[in-house]
């Protein structure tokens, strides 16, 4: 066993517990901060950035719950129209919901990657999710049945 000691006056000693108490305290209201910022704007989503590999798309969808085919069903290269008409409002309206800007897309060439959902929670087969990525970021994303009395909404579990 080794024992140090060491002399030090009080005020700097006093100095260092009060700064490591202001840190401490700083370090704590911070964390409550973030949590409450998380609560009320409802962010469960994963990280959007540095989705590289199949396996980063598969563990992107597991995040919102989702269980998909190991490979895509599809992949196809698509091109963000320069401008979009009104047709493309309520499609915008369902990205923006999920916090993506299709928008600021434009004119952009994006890779959509089509998985077949394994767990959808109705039972329902069939059911597809789409992710739509640009340079390893990604932009957009839904989940559909391609059924002619079919849904679409947003990656969120239901």
């Amino acid at each position: 066993m080794l024992i140090v000691t060491a002399k030090m006056p009080k005020r700097k000693l006093t100095l260092g517990v009060a700064a490591a108490a202001l840190l401490c305290c700083c370090a704590i209201a911070l964390n409550f901060g973030q949590a409450a910022i998380r609560e009320v704007s409802g962010s469960t989503a994963p990280q959007a950035k540095g989705v590289k590999s199949n396996q980063d798309r598969i563990d992107y969808l597991a995040a919102y719950g989702w269980e998909v085919s190991q490979d895509p069903i599809a992949t196809q290269e698509l091109l963000i129209p320069e401008e979009m008409d009104d047709s493309y409002q309520e499609y915008l309206a369902l990205q923006a919901d999920q916090g993506f800007d299709l928008e600021k897309y434009a004119g952009k060439r994006v890779k959509r990657y089509t998985y077949e959902v394994l767990n959808y929670p109705s039972g329902e087969t069939g059911v597809q999710v789409n992710l739509l990525v640009c340079k390893n970021t990604v932009i957009g994303g839904e989940v559909l049945s391609p059924r002619l009395d079919g849904f679409l909404h947003g990656l969120a579990m239901p």
